[in-house]
């Protein structure tokens, strides 16, 4: 016994990858149906494959029926090619039988088509002609066209709209209304949508082409038929043109009902289109919603169970039904979706908590721009992901979502960038010209719409498209619409990184932190600084452009300083810094490899310092105005002095001073780094290039 179990488990593993569902099952499959095209088969197989043939049509058009969308039966455009090979083969095989076994009788064929050819007939040749001739028409000229017709053209419009719906999804993903996994689904879902109606446009073909063949096979029985009993088997011609016809036309029958049941299977999966729910619930929703057209159902009904010679009876009782529905109707309307009940009235109002939610980042656009949010690529969208993405590789900061929005009362070309819905800039753009500048700085030799770059404010030309390849040879630096747009929004991020920061944003970064930092964070919070105190150290180093990427060594550098018992956010901020000296001397050096400086003397060293006030964790600055201002006109002219020998320096100055020499310097040049000595890295090149 345990041998022969040893010999069946990989028998039965074996047979089990010829089950139904499995791919060498249906491959098998297939292979038999092409198999019948050649092979004759017995009449107990074809009576069989005859009967899945219909069984088959039936539970397609009950799948079919109770669809809540077309996407849920993908599978149909090859299940149609199945099933009308299948059609197509045992078609074949009743063909071969006819023609070789006809003069035996009315079984010859099997007891399928007997039936069908019998009992469906009535016994009589020409009533089974004319009702497949019926069918032929109803299923070819009526279901089949009109359900290949509307394929076509749901295909068609399927197809012009993905665009858009691809624009709305990017729309809605820029503006934080779905994330990155929703926006692949519904992308997902946007594809087989496209690639269904594609497929059952071609599909539709198979079973027009399935009518077709079932017309010429079944005359091809009739003629063949008469030719073989009257010269093979010597029968006369109204027994063979008996036998042979209904035979014939049984075949036909059994074949026809199918592919009509298929057919209309189709014609509803095909007009389901943007219906939602199964298809009897839409039709009774729709049909019986409203009370108005029920009404007059039933009284059009009644008008006619009036009329002279027409039953009463019939029309009397759907008069009742359609008056009782109408009533019904009237008395217990239908509730919309979403709709609230009118006892609730407040519940129908949005929250008043809607009202105080407000944008972090919003770009408003001018009727003229709005093609710039759903052209052709690049779209802002697409940027603006970029954007999103970029500053999260540079800065370690996650921008929040930028929501793009229409403002009427902006000019056509103008947009606003808003932070916390706040003005932070506005600019203007042309939507179907470049715009072309000077690398230099001077207005660019070519003719066009003198303008102003909205980020810098350098002098710039608005040109044609077709001059980008005459500015590019003469050397000038040419932008599209929205990468002038993405540009200027690129400079505000980074300009409000700081307040852009909220306390939300930085639980998150220490909640994603890895595993092995988690403990650092427990430990640091909240025994030593609290949550909104490392909120404040990020937005200090994110207001001076510092990335926070490395949040680890920040937050070993919080707690060195939190166990020296520096407390003041100054202090704090000062000693992360220095651990951060490679990374901001690297940040800041230039193409030559080196860091350009520009040094503060040891006098205003000594000034700035007798400066401050208060006690050592608040110290204040009290410079007498008169030194303020010639501090300020000495960092001009250094700076100026280093911009026109190409230098991009920073501000070298000693630690207990750097924050106070910041504050100062944020006001008249806020992109100018101020670096304390200790946050040059021992092995970063330096360069003096000017002195203070």
């Amino acid at each position: 016994m345990s041998g022969t179990a040893a010999l069946l488990g990989p028998l039965s593993a074996r047979l089990r990858r010829f089950a139904p569902g499995t791919d060498v099952g249906l491959a098998f499959g297939v292979i038999c149906l092409l198999s019948v095209l050649v092979l004759p088969l017995p009449t107990l197989i074809l009576d069989l494959g005859l009967a899945g043939s219909i069984t088959m049509a039936v539970l397609v058009l009950m799948v079919a029926m109770f669809l809540r969308r077309p996407l849920d039966f993908t599978s149909f455009p090859t299940l149609l090619l199945l099933t009308t090979l299948l059609r197509l083969s045992l078609n074949v095989a009743t063909t071969r039988l006819i023609l070789a076994h006809g003069n035996e009788g009315k079984l010859a064929a099997g007891h399928v088509v007997a039936a069908f050819g019998g009992f469906l007939m009535g016994g009589d040749v020409v009533i089974g002609v004319i009702l497949f001739a019926i069918l032929l028409v109803v299923n070819f000229m009526v279901i089949t066209k009109g359900s290949g017709r509307i394929a076509e053209v749901a295909a068609r419009f399927s197809l012009d709209a993905m665009p858009g719906k691809q624009m709305a999804i990017d729309a809605d993903l820029s503006a934080g209304m779905i994330d990155e996994k929703t926006a692949r689904l519904r992308r997902r879902e946007l594809e087989e949508e496209s690639g269904f109606y594609g497929a059952m446009d071609g599909a539709a073909k198979f079973v027009r082409g399935d009518a077709i063949a079932g017309l010429i096979i079944t005359s091809i029985n009739i003629v063949g038929g008469l030719a073989i009993g009257l010269v093979r088997h010597g029968m006369g011609f109204a027994d063979a043109a008996s036998t042979y016809t209904t035979l014939t036309v049984g075949d036909g029958l059994v074949s026809q009902i199918p592919a009509l049941l298929v057919s209309v299977a189709a014609g509803i999966v095909v007009t389901k289109g943007g219906m939602e729910g199964t298809a009897d619930a839409a039709l009774m929703r729709q049909l019986g919603g409203s009370p108005k057209p029920l009404a007059m159902a039933a009284a059009a009904a009644g008008v006619l169970a009036l009329m002279p010679g027409l039953p009463m009876l019939p029309f009397l009782a759907l008069a009742g039904l359609a008056g009782g529905g109408a009533w019904l109707r009237h008395t217990n309307p239908p509730r919309l979706e979403g709709e609230v009940p009118a006892e609730l009235p407040a519940a129908s109002e949005p929250p008043i908590s809607e009202a105080l939610r407000i944008d972090m980042v919003r770009i408003e656009l001018g009727y003229g721009l709005l093609a710039l949010a759903g052209g052709e690529a690049p779209r802002l969208t697409e940027q603006i992901k970029g954007l999103r993405r970029a500053v999260a590789t540079e800065m370690g900061f996650v921008l929040p979502p930028v929501r793009i929005q229409d403002n009427m009362q902006l000019q056509p070309d103008d947009y606003c960038v808003r932070i916390k819905e706040i003005e932070a800039g506005r600019g203007m753009v042309r939507p179907t010209m470049l715009l072309a500048m000077d690398p230099t700085g001077g207005a660019p030799d070519l003719q066009g719409e003198p303008t102003r770059e909205p980020t810098f404010g350098l002098p710039a030309l608005w040109i044609d498209p077709g001059k980008r390849d005459e500015a590019n040879f003469r050397g000038c630096t040419v932008v599209d619409p929205p990468s002038v747009l993405t540009t200027h929004l690129t400079e505000i991020v980074k300009q409000n990184m700081a307040e852009l920061l909220s306390y939300a944003e930085t639980q998150k970064l220490l909640d994603e932190l890895p595993r092995e930092q988690q403990k650092l964070v427990a430990e640091l919070i909240p025994s030593q600084i609290t949550a909104g105190g490392v909120q404040r150290v990020l937005q200090s180093l994110l207001a001076e452009r510092v990335s926070i990427r490395d949040l680890a060594t920040i937050l070993e550098g919080v707690q060195e300083a939190c166990a020296g018992q520096a407390r003041a956010i100054p202090a704090i901020v000062g000693h992360v810094r220095t651990r951060l000296a490679r990374q901001i001397s690297d940040a800041h050096s230039g193409p030559n490899g080196y860091l350009p400086l520009i040094t503060l003397s040891p006098e205003w060293e000594t000034v700035f310092a007798e400066s401050l006030v208060g006690p050592p964790e608040e110290r204040q600055l009290a410079m007498p105005p008169s030194r303020l201002g010639e501090f300020m006109q000495r960092l001009r002219n250094a700076f100026d002095s280093a911009a026109q020998a190409g230098e991009a320096p920073v501000l070298l100055t000693g630690g207990g001073i750097r924050f106070h020499v910041r504050a100062i310097v944020e006001r008249i040049r806020p992109e100018t780094p101020v670096l304390a000595q200790a946050e040059i890295h021992p092995r970063a090149r330096i360069r003096t290039v000017g002195s203070i």
